[in-house]
């Protein structure tokens, strides 16, 4: 509610608007069989605004240059674009051990992580920057451990351990 909040505040002071209406719409996705054209059809047409639907990576270009004049990316930067390849390599220092996150792994492991996020941040921000209008705004919502905080002992590291270990039973049991 507050990362909403905020959003409305920036995007009508930057549009030169008093007030942005506090209706908004709220879209659930979590059937596996939902698809945009189902969310498209329940918009509402007294809305003005433009939907788009773009079956591309994000970190990539998607729109022509200086089309935008906002983007909004709300808890979907933060899943990398690819696997980094040593973490798959049983040879490599970085090898992961066939897991799928890096919270409670080996410094290692996080590097490589960390160097696959920021390539894919960089051509996430090189991409919008030709796609946004001078002056227009980026707005990002993600996931993000405070300074301090070791990535096992955060909020989302704990979560992501748990599912984690759950996958991997279940591999394990397939394997059975």
């Amino acid at each position: 509610m507050i990362v909403k909040m905020m959003n409305n505040e920036v995007i009508a002071e930057k549009l030169d608007i008093d007030k942005l209406s506090s209706t908004s719409n709220t879209f659930h996705i979590a059937d596996l069989g939902y698809d945009f054209n189902t969310l498209f059809t329940s918009l509402i047409p007294e809305k003005s605004y433009f939907v788009a639907g773009v079956p591309c990576s994000f970190y990539g270009r998607l729109f022509l240059q200086s089309s935008l004049d906002i983007v909004h990316v709300s808890y979907a930067i933060h899943w990398l674009s690819k696997v980094p390849g040593e973490v798959l390599d049983i040879n490599s220092p970085s090898w992961n051990k066939g897991k799928i996150y890096y919270t409670s792994a080996s410094d290692e492991v996080f590097n490589a992580y960390a160097a696959q996020f920021a390539n894919d941040m960089n051509n996430f921000l090189n991409a919008r920057a030709e796609e946004v209008v001078v002056g227009g705004l980026v707005l990002l919502v993600m996931i993000a451990i405070p300074d301090g905080v070791h990535r096992s002992q955060s909020a989302s590291g704990m979560v992501y351990d748990a599912l984690g270990l759950c996958l991997m039973d279940m591999a394990h049991e397939i394997h059975l």
